[in-house]
């Protein structure tokens, strides 16, 4: 005869409570908003890293690859798994440069940027679907936060937890 586990009280830490920490308001926010996005990028046959990278592609023009990774936030291997992907589907195209053989650029091709105008009508009505919920002031001033947070951390060393003040930013 097996016996039920028995369950156990949630553990008193010495921190904020799991539901209040950034990381998890952030990825909960994230997925939120991703969740409408979502349906949308499969019926075009996209990840959204996929989707990611030819947006960041369109926006900014031919680009290195290790500059492509810093952009989209992505790691290496994911990036070149991606980029062989989208290159056999005609959406990228790489080169190396002439000056330094080992390093590549990447740019979007004809083919992904009419990939991107198909797309974006879709894109445009959920970020106006949810404008009209959220309010077009918040979400400027939300835009304006996280920017700011971002500058903030950019500037606090991983390691400095007493230093610095962003408030003033």
């Amino acid at each position: 005869m097996t016996t039920a586990p028995r369950s156990r009280a949630p553990a008193k830490l010495p921190m904020r409570d799991f539901s209040q920490s950034l990381p998890m308001s952030l990825l909960r926010a994230r997925e939120g908003v991703m969740r409408h996005f979502r349906p949308s990028l499969r019926a075009h046959d996209l990840t959204e890293q996929q989707w990611r990278i030819l947006r960041a592609l369109a926006a900014s023009g031919d680009i290195e690859v290790t500059e492509l990774a810093r952009v989209a936030f992505l790691l290496g291997p994911s990036l070149s798994r991606i980029l062989r992907d989208l290159e056999e589907r005609k959406l990228i195209a790489r080169h190396l440069l002439k000056s330094d053989l080992r390093r590549s650029i990447v740019s979007i091709t004809p083919k992904g940027l009419r990939l991107i105008e198909t797309v974006a009508p879709t894109s445009e009505a959920i970020y106006g679907e949810m404008t009209k919920r959220f309010g077009a002031r918040k979400l400027v001033e939300l835009q304006a936060m996280l920017h700011e947070l971002e500058a903030c951390l950019e500037a606090m060393p991983a390691e400095d937890r007493d230093g610095g003040d962003c408030s003033s930013a």
